[in-house]
């Protein structure tokens, strides 16, 4: 549709300076007086930390970033197919199987598309990486038998056949795999397919089974640790046939992980062995690393599979973390096979293929292993290498639901290895079971058995045209026009859409995407959500006087208007439409809207939370009016805040499913409204398509939001298959947002969008709603804008455990969905660690610490090596559960996460001193990091380094903070994070001379009720420390007035009760009152009278109750030292 507004040209970046903030008149100005003047000081300060950061960002080459890999490697040799069964014909391992790919491939077009790689043989140093060297003599030795011989040597292995030229073809099979491997770790290609024979994964140390001769994939990962310097690897084996050649390989070692989803049937299937069982999860220092997902019947579907990845595989992957992803890729899963008796589709190989590209920077080479119906075969690989281009994955054929057995295998693997990773524990719900199938999909106990006999029915549309451009990226300049004219510093700015423009522009994304025209919404459109009566409102300030338009923004929640906001808001829906319309015409694939103002709290007759029409809503109705059909449509909504206004007007609604992600606080965070918890499903025949998924304190991140999307939201949108994805990307939950007080980082915001590609044949918008971080949503964006380009998302670094509260609440909302969702319904009990243990205890040692005691094994292990100082200080802090952050999240400190409402001394902190080895450990409020303890409890800790699972120890856990009520009006600063001072030197802990009883974080942390509900912990135990690194300025400090001529009395008793514990001061008025857990008086005091700047007598530290963060700055000293004198007749140290 022609825009009215102007095309695409207004895509290009501005040369001119970003537009200015409008501001109230100078008349308006004079009637602010004193406090404006302040407030204006106060908001110059804050422009100019931010200049500094930018500043300094400058500095680092970002666009650098845009620079990945490119070309997928294809390995074919027709040498490959010049040996075979000489005693048996009808054998299933034949030259065709090579044959046959090689067709599908002309036939779809996709040979043209590969970059060829050269077959090579391998070495024979480099076969002995995995196999020994009588093994490979002896397979030399075969090229020079006779038939009689080859058969006779044969019948000594399992299901093997020898030909004079197996052990050539076995050659160049596995040193082509070396071949591809080695030019996608050295970015010459992004990723690539080896489609070689014979296959490898059943191939021992000294011996060949189930067809294979070397074990092409346990060699290429011994070849990628030892050679081209990898220190981890992870291995999928999705044949249908367990490779226990490479979990023999591999089973004691902890720098692989082994991932296989295979047919068993308890026992009775090939290979026959009790080690292909859940409960089979390596040995030594290999323990954990090693997962079986072992189906007991025949007849799995793509359900079954996608299950077992998103629950299991993928969590486990990103606390793995692999430098590189090995995929021993046999279709004998594939419906139609002989062997598998499986009914996976070939389309689903394309969806595990997609999921895995997430991983390792997109470092993934596909094997090919089993698979022995040719057009099953043929068709599962093209698949998977379709995906490998980036092209987007088909839809999925029903049924959409994995069936009780699948579940129960899934389970059983979930509760054989949640006690080695993090990722997998569950918590307990603490609600009455819902009773399963009374609404919604009945669960299949089985699937119906597949016909072997019949060949698959053929993919559709194999060679359907993809769109001329991959992502179309709509924006338009007058979307600034909508601003406050009477408050140039409100959160919601117009810079906020000019600057992600101009992030994109600066990372060369525009010139990748397609320009897509703007255009208004009509108010015909417009009518699809709201009321005609609240349109003709909104419209009608387009001629109002300024007192009008304040007047009427009053009249809502949240809201400022200004003459050109209504048209505006008709730009930003008439954006989305747009957005919408060119994915599903195919024009573009997929498509990102930098628009504003944002929509998804406007209801269908009030604006609410900045949002005046619903932009999200109205694309989701625009897309069914296109369709001309109610076409199933996903919102996900990621914002912060709930989308109060879109889960009102499709609660129920069936053909719109509505995922909300969002911090909630037990209600009183915006909107404030129990429409946002858990328990909200919808209603009619809308009940269960509304998911919530809240949050009940701050400091949520990474960790969280990948739970909820492996644990929750992907298996519920596969359930769901939807024709089209819209996302209301609010990135206000990202790090350093002044409002959500979350720290998602940008990474992870291209891994949620890469996950969301795979649905809906890849048709997926992204709509900007919410974020007030300049730098936060522009970096943020931009990360979602590459993925949807299909640039492989980037590392997260180590992540740590999910919050308690976070794990609770996707319990409960588990509890209440799962009789609406089947894939919900797995059984794994609450994970119960032993207690009392430290980082030290059995299981994987800690990494980098050699022990005193253990095994040869662990005392010999490459991993046990000497401690540097910063190692000795990081083990033994992490018995204490400090917060070892990821590094990504430095420098951000959520609001509400440390407060004398949340400390036992009203904020101050006890000066404890720890014994350790020998070592000691004390609180010192002058230190850059102080040692403290505080019954709020702390962040988790991680284990050592990625890639360790812990050995039945459960991780991390941060409690809820004191926090406040936020809202898209009110916010709060966003400062730095707790970490451990790096220049800490400590012992390692000694188990027999620790004077303090550690245990882990998640079993001691107390003072969050939904932790300590959680864990059963007292909240008044005070063993537990943090570390915390205070404010070095905050804009408050305006207001601190000099020390009185009188100075500071330290054990002046409250002025309210009289107590002398705990006491602190007010650095305004100088009055004196208790703490928190004294009897609140200075928590009064702050609520009354507004002072913000509190000094703790007992440490002399300050807290600002409106930053809610520790504070350390030169203006604070004068009354520091005061104190300090006061209560040890000495001024404070100079270093202070």
């Amino acid at each position: 549709m022609a825009s009215d507004l102007g095309d695409a040209s207004s895509l290009e970046p501005p040369s001119a300076p970003l537009l200015e903030t409008r501001v109230p008149s100078r008349k308006a100005n004079r009637k602010g007086g004193l406090p404006e003047a302040k407030r204006k000081g106060r908001a110059r300060r804050l422009n100019k930390e931010a200049e500094d950061l930018v500043s300094g960002m400058q500095h680092l080459d970002l666009a650098a970033e845009c620079l990945v890999p490119i070309g997928t490697g294809l390995v074919w040799d027709e040498r490959m197919t010049e040996f075979h069964c000489l005693w048996d014909e009808s054998f299933p391992e034949c030259p065709e199987r090579l044959v046959a790919i090689r067709e599908k491939l002309l036939e779809w077009k996709l040979l043209e598309r590969c970059v060829p790689v050269t077959a090579r043989e391998i070495t024979e140093e480099e076969v002995l990486l995995a196999h020994s060297q009588e093994y490979l003599t002896l397979m030399k030795s075969t090229e020079t038998m006779s038939e009689a011989e080859l058969r006779s040597l044969s019948d000594t292995y399992d299901s093997v056949y020898l030909h004079p030229n197996s052990y050539r073809c076995a050659c160049l099979a596995a040193g082509s795999v070396l071949q591809l491997v080695e030019k996608v770790l050295t970015g010459e290609l992004r990723n690539g397919l080896a489609l070689v024979r014979p296959p490898g994964h059943h191939a021992q140390w000294d011996k060949m089974d189930g067809y294979c001769m070397f074990n092409n994939v346990g060699v290429a990962a011994q070849y990628a640790r030892q050679k081209l310097g990898v220190e981890r690897v992870l291995i999928v084996d999705w044949d249908v046939h367990h490779g226990q050649g490479t979990q023999y390989l591999f089973e004691d070692n902890p720098s692989v992980l082994y991932f296989s989803v295979h047919r068993y049937e308890e026992g009775n299937f090939w290979p026959h062995l009790p080690e292909s069982n859940s409960d089979a999860v390596g040995r030594g220092r290999g323990e954990g690393y090693n997962i079986n997902v072992a189906w007991n019947q025949t007849g799995m579907r793509d359900a079954d599979y996608l299950s077992a990845f998103l629950q299991i595989l993928l969590p486990v992957a990103f606390e793995f973390q692999p430098q590189l992803v090995l995929v021993a890729a046999g279709f004998d899963s594939v419906i139609g096979d002989p062997k598998g008796e499986m009914a996976a589709s070939p389309a689903c190989f394309a969806h595990l293929t997609h999921l895995l590209m997430s991983l390792a920077g997109g470092k993934l080479v596909l094997t090919l292993e089993g698979g022995y119906n040719l057009q099953s075969l043929a068709e599962g690989a093209c698949m998977a290498l379709k995906t490998l281009f980036g092209d987007p994955c088909p839809l999925l054929e029903p049924p959409h639901v994995p069936c009780g057995s699948g579940l129960r295998s899934v389970s059983q693997t979930l509760a054989a290895h949640c006690k080695y990773w993090k990722s997998l524990r569950r918590a307990s719900a603490d609600l009455p079971q819902e009773s399963e199938g009374d609404t919604g999909i009945t669960l299949p106990t089985s699937h119906p058995p597949p016909e072997p006999e019949v060949p698959p029915r053929p993919a559709t549309e194999p060679v359907r045209p993809l769109p001329p451009f991959h992502t179309g990226l709509v924006y338009d300049e007058k979307m600034t026009q909508h601003y406050n004219m009477w408050d140039s510093q409100h959160p919601e700015l117009p810079q906020r859409v000019s600057r992600i423009f101009e992030r994109h522009g600066e990372l060369r994304l525009t010139e990748r995407c397609c320009c897509l025209p703007t255009r208004l919404a009509s108010e015909e459109e417009l009518q699809m959500c709201h009321s005609p009566a609240y349109v003709e409102a909104v419209k009608s300030t387009a001629t109002m006087k300024p007192r009008d338009l304040h007047r009427q923004g009053n009249q809502y929640n949240s809201i400022y208007i200004c003459a050109s906001s209504y048209e505006c808001a008709r730009l930003a829906a008439g954006s989305a439409f747009s957005a919408v319309e060119a994915v599903l015409s195919g024009k573009v694939q997929n498509a990102v809207a930098i628009v504003r103002p944002p929509g998804h709290h406007a209801e269908s007759d009030a604006a609410c939370g900045f949002c005046f029409f619903n932009s999200v809503a109205l694309a989701a109705r625009y897309a069914q009016r296109l369709a001309g059909r109610p076409m199933r449509v996903m919102i996900l909504d990621w914002d912060v805040h709930h989308g109060n206004g879109t889960q009102h007007m499709f609660e129920d609604d069936p053909s719109i499913l509505y995922v909300s992600l969002h911090r909630y606080d037990n209600g009183t965070f915006f909107p404030t409204s129990e429409d946002a918890d858990y328990d909200r499903v919808g209603s009619g025949p809308g009940e269960g398509f509304t998911v919530n998924v809240p949050w009940n304190c701050p400091r949520m991140g990474d960790a969280e939001y990948l739970a909820a999307f492996h644990q929750i939201i992907m298996p519920v949108s596969y359930e769901f298959n939807p024709e089209l994805v819209l996302v209301s990307a609010g990135f206000d939950a990202a790090r350093g947002d002044p409002l959500g007080g979350c720290l998602v980082t940008p990474e992870c915001y291209a891994h949620m969008t890469h996950l969301l590609s795979g649905l809906a044949g890849g048709k997926l918008a992204l709509v900007l709603e919410g974020g007030y971080n300049l730098e936060s949503i522009s970096e943020s964006m931009t990360m979602c804008t590459r993925s949807l380009l299909g640039d492989p998302p980037p590392a997260l670094g180590r992540l740590k455990a999910p919050h308690p509260s976070a794990l609770q609440s996707l319990a409960r909302v588990v509890a209440v969905h799962r009789k609406y969702w089947a894939s919900l319904r797995l059984e794994v009990p609450v994970f119960v660690p032993e207690r009392p243990r430290t980082r030290a205890g059995r299981g994987t040692p800690i990494p980098g610490y050699t022990p005193t005691e253990g095994t040869p094994e662990q005392l010999a292990s490459p991993a046990a090596e000497p401690l540097e100082a910063m190692d000795d200080a990081i083990v033994a802090l992490s018995s204490l559960h400090l917060e070892d952050e990821n590094p990504a999240e430095a420098g951000e400190t959520a609001p509400g996460s440390h407060s004398p409402d949340s400390s036992p001394e009203g904020g101050a902190r006890r000066k404890d001193r720890v014994s350790l080895g020998g070592a000691e450990l004390a609180g010192d409020s002058q230190s850059e990091s102080m040692l403290t303890s505080s019954p709020e409890g702390t962040e988790g800790t991680e284990d050592g380094q990625s890639g360790s699972p812990s050995a039945a120890s459960s991780e991390g856990a941060e409690p809820a903070k004191g926090s406040q009520r936020g809202s898209p009006s009110t916010g709060s600063s966003s400062g730095e994070a707790e970490t451990i001072a790096k220049d800490t030197k400590v012992t390692p802990p000694d188990s027999t001379s620790m004077s303090l009883e550690v245990i882990l974080l998640d079993e001691a942390a107390g003072g969050c009720s939904p932790s300590c509900e959680l864990l059963g912990e007292d909240p008044s135990d005070g063993g537990l420390f943090y570390a915390v690194t205070p404010l070095p300025w905050c804009p408050h400090l305006d207001a601190v007035l000099p020390v009185p001529s009188a100075g500071l009395n330290v054990l002046e008793p409250c002025a309210a009760c009289g107590s002398q514990a705990e006491n602190w001061v007010c650095l305004i008025c100088y009055k004196v009152c208790c703490g928190r857990y004294i009897n609140q008086h200075m928590v009064a005091h702050n609520s009354e009278s507004g002072h913000p700047l509190v000094l703790s007598f007992a440490d002399l530290s300050v807290w600002c109750y409106v930053c809610q963060a520790y504070i350390h700055h030169s203006t604070l000293l004068d009354a520091k030292s005061h104190a300090h004198r006061e209560k040890f007749g000495v001024g404070l140290p100079v270093a202070v």
